[in-house]
Order: C-alpha cells, then structure tokens, then sequence
C-alpha cells in the first residue's frame, strides 16, 4: 500500500515539475484542466460538470497534456538538467558543512562540482 502511494506522490512531483518548466506552452483551456487535476486535486466529474465536458474528455485532455509535457522534456531535458543542477549543489552545501573534510579536499570538491553545474547551463 505504501508502495503505491509513493508511487503516486513521484507522478504528482513529476507532473508538476514538467509543468512548471513547460505549462505556458499549453493553451490557456489545457493549463485550466490541467491545474484543477494536479494542484487542485478536483475529481475528473467536478471538472467536467464545470467545463461543460465530459468526464472522458477531461481525462482525454489531461493525459494529451502529459504526453505534450512528457515530449517537451524528451527534446530539452530541462528538467533532467535542473535536477542535476540541484542535486550537485546538495552536494555542495553537504561537503561545505562537513567539518571533517580538509581545505584542500572542499576546494577540490567545489571546483568539480562548480565545472558539473557549469556543463549543465
């Protein structure tokens, strides 16, 4: 059960990631359905009687946008180089707090990971 709802949790983050690099990319009526299922948690019904749509084609829409968000991503991956990104500057925070790394050692690290987030923008 855990399982599951973690999985969930990682679709939702993603979802939303891909949305806030590529969402102005969607036509305003996408972006509106698209916001009430991901940020606003409103059921596929609540969204439909409020569009005047069916439920199918409230689902229909918001798979489309994943898949238009999903094919963004696939061409720049910016996403994939924002989490990079982020990930080396953890790192970066993680060795400059540590007391036990040397001077030399963090000025080795910060240079190494400075140059991997400069080959990323």
């Amino acid at each position: 059960m855990i399982g599951n709802m973690e999985i969930k949790m990682e679709k939702i983050v993603e979802q939303g990631l891909l949305y806030d690099f590529y969402g102005e990319l969607l036509t305003e009526h996408q972006k509106k359905i698209y916001e009430d299922v991901v940020y606003n948690d409103y059921s596929l019904t609540e969204i439909a009687k409020e569009n005047g749509i069916s439920r199918q084609g409230v689902y229909d829409l918001v798979r489309r946008c994943n898949h238009i968000l999903q094919g963004y991503e696939d061409k720049l991956h910016l996403v994939e180089r924002f989490m990079r990104v982020k990930e080396n500057v953890s790192r970066l925070q993680k060795v400059s707090a540590d007391p036990s790394v040397t001077r030399e050692e963090l000025v080795q690290e910060v240079g190494l990971l400075s140059h991997q987030i400069l080959e990323e923008l």
